[in-house]
């Protein structure tokens, strides 16, 4: 079995090991920039699993940034009040900044 680490970004866990690329809540980086994570919820090396309260002390994930300002798909939001002639729709994109996982300490 090969090493992996779940992470917490933007509020969102994440199971990722060497060389995934990934989608994560919006960062603050420029493209090929190197970002180190340290609130991994979990490690394992392939053999021993270390589970964190709440985060693994010492633990890091190295990624590269492919893509630092993507657009998710649309999601439209439509309500509607019956007999009353109320209408309204509310469109939301999320921002999703994409990454390749370089690696895992």
């Amino acid at each position: 079995m090969e090493a992996y680490a779940v992470l917490e970004s933007g509020g969102k866990q994440v199971l990722v090991k060497a060389g995934d690329t990934i989608e994560i809540e919006k960062l603050s980086v420029n493209e090929n920039e190197e970002v180190v994570l340290d609130t991994v919820c979990a490690i394992s090396d392939g053999t021993t699993l270390k589970v964190g309260a709440p985060y693994v002390a010492g633990a890091k994930v190295t990624l590269e940034i492919v893509a630092p300002n993507k657009k998710g798909p649309k999601t439209i939001n439509f309500k509607a009040k019956r007999r009353k002639g109320d209408r309204r729709t509310v469109g939301h994109r999320q921002q999703y900044t994409v990454a390749t996982v370089k690696a895992i300490a």
